[in-house]
């Protein structure tokens, strides 16, 4: 069996930043909105470090303006994943980007998304679940209005909050209300840490927003009693080695810690957090890693069960899932 046969489970994928290049082009073109500048002579999106790979996101992601264009979106992104073997994936949605975070018009967006979902698990066999985002560097205020679009779409297909955007923006804590209110319409919690805010950021996301995983999480390796906490408290890293090493965090993928830290019995898992930006797949991923590891398919069923054991999905799906992983 080759990497991209086995069945997988992606927990760390931006929604916009998964859009296709020629997907995007397309919606510029149809909307008469003029992106250039943000595409490589070749066709994939163009940027130079972690502050512009931002600013273009938001760029290409401008275009998408309307419920049928996420709906595009969704059946793209759910057909290219399909064909890496992901069984099981969980997207991360931003109401700021569907609606300005109005709860009425992101129920509309998000109707358009679990349709085109359904469609495609129909088609495809693949499931994929929702973590609403809010953006860090919009601010506390701005992630009130997205936890509050969480929680009153709350259910069997939005399952978590998680927040992403520029990490050195402010501390985890002062999204602490936003947190909460998303726990309490009984949302799982992740948030983007451990990446270029070091290991303190872990922590104020284990303590100050209780999560029970981190996105990307990494940079932990740096501090041992942090490793041991992570471990003690079972959390588990959402892990993109790829996108590490894309935006400069690591050299290489030999240098990655990931290794590191599942040796060290933390639990780990592998996404590709925006492969279009970073020119991955999960297949790559899977390849990349075997090569600097010398990890096997056994490896890697152990990681996908990880990683479905994890999943902010619910039980009678999270099984469905652990089948379909055990089918190969």
């Amino acid at each position: 069996m080759t990497f991209q046969e086995l069945p997988k489970v992606e927990l760390h994928l931006h929604h916009e930043g998964a859009a296709p290049p020629e997907l995007i082009k397309q919606l510029a073109f149809e909307k008469k909105v003029d992106l250039s500048g943000i595409f490589t002579d070749d066709g994939g999106y163009a940027f130079q470090n972690f502050t512009h790979f931002l600013q273009v996101y938001e760029a290409a992601t401008s275009v998408l303006q309307t419920p049928e264009d996420f709906a595009r979106l969704t059946t793209a992104i759910l057909e290219n994943s399909s064909a890496q073997g992901v069984v099981y994936c969980e997207t991360f949605l931003s109401p700021d980007f569907c609606g300005g975070a109005d709860v009425s018009a992101w129920r509309e967006y998000l109707a358009a998304i679990q349709e085109a979902a359904d469609q495609a698990e129909s088609a495809h066999g693949i499931v994929m679940r929702g973590i609403v985002t809010p953006i860090r560097h919009f601010g506390p205020e701005r992630a009130k209005a997205a936890a509050l679009c969480a929680a009153e779409t709350a259910g069997d297909w939005i399952v978590g909050l998680g927040m992403g955007g520029d990490e050195t923006q402010g501390h985890q804590g002062d999204f602490a209300y936003a947190f909460d209110m998303a726990r309490e319409a009984g949302l799982r919690l992740t948030t983007h840490a451990g990446e270029f805010g070091g290991p303190q950021s872990v922590w104020e996301a284990v303590n100050d927003l209780r999560v029970e995983r981190i996105g990307h999480g990494v940079r932990a390796v740096e501090d041992p009693k942090l490793v041991q906490e992570l471990i003690a408290r079972q959390i588990t890293l959402e892990v993109c080695p790829g996108s590490n090493v894309a935006l400069g965090l690591y050299p290489a993928i030999t240098a990655h810690p990931i290794a590191t830290l599942r040796d060290a019995g933390v639990n780990v898992t592998v996404s590709t957090d925006d492969p279009p930006f970073f020119h991955t797949s999960l297949t790559q991923e899977y390849e990349n890693l075997a090569q600097a590891f010398a990890w096997g398919a056994d490896d890697f069923r152990v990681l996908n069960k990880t990683a479905a054991n994890a999943a902010f999905c619910d039980e009678k799906t999270r099984e469905r899932v652990l089948k379909k992983l055990e089918t190969n």
